[in-house]
């Protein structure tokens, strides 16, 4: 069974990472990486699908037994990647996706050389800025937060593989893309070192 390939999408708060993702999802090809966070849940989220939801102390224990892909703090919280939930996916032969901070994306990447990072960005600064304060579930200080980080997030995007656009109600076209992007990997060279091998056999 071919491994699976590890997918990685980041982007700063109002990207509209959940809705593409959703699409992403809906094809079969991936399952998505349920991510530890020390947070509190919001409104419409469910623990152990939206995340694993557990104590700043064990999410520290989990951190130093090792137990972590990746991890990262943002805003008051921690949040990280169980190792062996992650590798179990990647190993039945399905597309792990993960949806997470750019932290943890150049933790994975270090580890991982084969994965796949996208940044998943908005058009611009101001629709950043306009989708979150159309959400209407934060007040105005975590608004100023999240729109600060995004410019401390730009700083690594070069660390990324590809950027990804997502307009005002085209996140179908976003997800599209990013499917195409994927495709094209699968097809690399450097995912194929024995072609030669394969082919006279």
């Amino acid at each position: 069974m071919k491994k699976g390939l590890l997918l990685v999408i980041s982007g700063p708060a109002g990207t509209g990472k959940s809705k593409v993702c959703e699409h992403l999802l809906k094809t079969g090809d991936y399952i998505f990486s349920i991510s530890a966070t020390t947070r509190d849940p919001r409104p419409g989220e469910t623990p152990e699908v939206s995340y694993h939801y557990i104590s700043r102390e064990e999410f520290i224990s989990k951190l130093k037994a090792g137990e972590l892909m990746e991890h990262t703090e943002y805003c008051g919280n921690y949040y990280g990647t169980i190792k062996k939930e992650a590798e179990d996916i990647l190993a039945s032969g399905m597309n792990l996706l993960l949806d997470i901070e750019v932290e943890g994306a150049r933790m994975v990447k270090a580890k991982y050389p084969d994965s796949v990072l996208i940044f998943l960005l908005p058009p611009d600064f101001a629709t950043q800025e306009k989708r979150l304060r159309g959400r209407a579930t934060e007040p105005e200080q975590k608004i100023l937060e999240r729109l600060e980080r995004a410019k401390e997030e730009l700083k690594y995007v070069g660390c990324y593989d590809y950027v990804v656009y997502n307009y005002d109600n085209r996140d179908t076209e976003a997800a599209a893309q990013i499917l195409s992007i994927v495709d094209a990997e699968r097809a690399a060279i450097k995912r194929h070192p024995d072609i030669a091998k394969k082919y006279f056999s």
